[in-house]
């Protein structure tokens, strides 16, 4: 038996993938894989129904087979049209008879979070705030207290400079979640995107109140504030492609 008719004999055993491989082997090798009898069998198991016209819908089964079962590679985003230094934040917390936090915060602060996360915090939101998921966090100073008795809501808005437009990221929404193993108090809204975007929904921002135990019973010492996007934006790039979809008014 030649070497070709051993090749034909195992190729129609392999997976896609491996006979992929194989083609970089040699010349050989690859002419004998390229048979479209061999693709046509693969396509046959994956998209049994694409199979049962006599022609491949494409030139062949091989182009067919390599367009739509390759994997999607992670893709660069070109870079963003805004950046941090183009924006304010304005932060505003309140409870229910008193206002707790107002600052218009710029965005590189607000991207540049902790330098040094304060002392007396507790192991895990210390692992929290230096662990490599991509987050926006601002220290406070003077810190301030919430009571845990009461409702506390945030909302923040956005303003570009370069065009004096401002959107809404949370708009008045309340710490309902409180992790206190993590000394965290989250809330969220759903981001409104512009109507050039009409199939982007469903995207949440969080915002997050990290707090310590000081011994105040039935009251949160707050040292920073934290902003992000959770799976939705996982780096710098990410977020200010996110930000500018924005429903900018």
């Amino acid at each position: 038996m030649s070497n070709e008719e051993v090749l034909k004999a195992v190729f129609p055993l392999l997976e896609g993938v491996e006979l992929a491989s194989c083609m970089a082997v040699c010349k050989q090798w690859r002419d004998v894989a390229l048979d479209d009898y061999f693709w046509k069998c693969l396509c046959a198991k994956r998209w049994p129904s694409i199979c049962k016209k006599p022609k491949p819908p494409t030139v062949t089964y091989y182009k067919l087979y390599q367009t739509f079962y390759k994997r999607q590679q992670s893709r660069i985003l070109p870079p963003p049209r805004i950046s941090f230094d183009d924006l304010d934040f304005y932060i505003d917390i309140w409870t229910e008879d008193r206002l707790l936090f107002s600052e218009v915060v710029p965005g590189p602060i607000l991207q540049a979070g902790f330098k040094i996360p304060p002392s007396g915090i507790c192991d895990k939101l210390r692992f929290h705030i230096d662990g490599p998921e991509y987050k926006m966090t601002l220290p406070i100073e003077p810190r301030f207290t919430v009571p845990v008795s009461q409702t506390v809501s945030v909302s923040v808005l956005v303003e570009r400079k370069d065009s004096n437009m401002v959107a809404c990221v949370i708009n008045k929404s309340v710490f309902d979640y409180v992790d206190r193993s993590a000394y965290r108090a989250m809330a969220f809204d759903f981001l409104d995107f512009s109507p050039v975007y009409p199939f982007v929904s469903g995207i949440r921002a969080w915002i997050s109140l990290l707090f310590m135990d000081d011994g105040s019973e039935g009251v949160f010492d707050v040292f920073g504030i934290q902003m992000d996007f959770c799976d939705a934006a996982n780096s710098k790039e990410e977020v200010l492609w996110l930000l500018d979809m924005l429903d900018w008014k």
